[in-house]
């Protein structure tokens, strides 16, 4: 399979002619199934897409990994774009996402639900597992042992008149079964990225992960570029991250920079960044 990295926080630095920004998009070939994972937070994943060779009126199917905005913010392009793949989420009646700094500042951080009204019969909400392609999966059933990453607790949804912590019920990953392998690929891991191991090893029990490819928000606030948890906590990631079978890890996005350098330390070559450019073979 052919993986390629649409739309991220930076670039390959090689490419001047594709942009960045606050997000993610990546383009799945396996076999004779083109998949669109997640769209960014505008249609700069479609500019990108035209200079990196990729078709997205060819794509068949596509998933929004979560409800927030930098990874739905280019729907709209993508239905100008393709009139027939389905969208896979999860949950689109969990409420509306907003971030809250304080109890008291405020802002809506979803992606336009109105597409939902507008298109109806593309939104296929997910329960459990399906494969809507062969060897392509989407789970939703993700349970949580492990603590979810300290970042969340800005997270809110609005519920009628109240806000409410996000424990994001909306949330779903891909899998997808190579030759030899799996591939796995999170949004943000909202639902803390060893959980999200952990369900795909317990769904896919011998399986090795030959490549794990998604943010694991593990940034505190963007602007300030600092770690929502503790280095010794970042480091205690790393360490039981390494003892499932994971061959490679690729992360960006919300992991930030800090605490990338921080799991690079341990995992050392089993993780790289995936800037917009970056194809992956596996």
């Amino acid at each position: 399979m052919r993986i390629t990295s649409l739309i991220e926080n930076s670039r390959l630095p090689d490419r001047p002619d594709l942009v960045a920004e606050h997000g993610v998009s990546l383009h799945v070939q396996h076999g004779d199934t083109s998949l669109l994972f997640d769209t960014g937070a505008s249609e700069g994943f479609a500019h990108n897409a035209a200079r990196l060779g990729v078709d997205l009126g060819a794509v068949r199917l596509s998933v929004l990994s979560h409800h927030h905005y930098d990874h739905g913010g280019g729907l709209a392009r993508f239905f100008r774009e393709n009139d027939h793949a389905p969208v896979y989420l999860g949950r689109p009646d969990v409420g509306a996402c907003h971030a809250r700094l304080f109890g008291l500042v405020h802002r809506y951080i979803g992606f336009d639900r109105s597409l939902i009204q507008d298109h109806p019969d593309r939104f296929l909400p997910v329960e459990g597992m399906i494969e809507p392609a062969p060897g392509i999966f989407v789970l939703a059933d993700i349970p949580t042992p492990h603590a979810p990453p300290a970042g969340n607790r800005i997270m809110f949804l609005h519920q009628g008149k109240t806000f409410v912590p996000d424990k994001f019920d909306h949330e779903v990953l891909v899998v997808i079964r190579g030759d030899d392998g799996l591939a796995v690929i999170t949004g943000c891991s909202h639902r803390g990225i060893l959980n999200m191991v952990e369900a795909v090893v317990g769904r896919f029990p011998g399986e090795r992960i030959r490549a794990l490819i998604g943010g694991f928000h593990l940034m505190g606030l963007p602007f300030l570029n600092t770690m929502a948890g503790s280095r010794a906590e970042v480091e205690r990631l790393a360490l039981d991250l390494g003892q499932h079978p994971i061959d490679r890890a690729y992360t960006g996005h919300c992991t930030g920079e800090k605490a990338y350098r921080v799991l690079h330390s341990i995992l050392g070559d089993r993780l790289t960044s995936f800037p917009a450019g970056r194809v992956i073979e596996v």
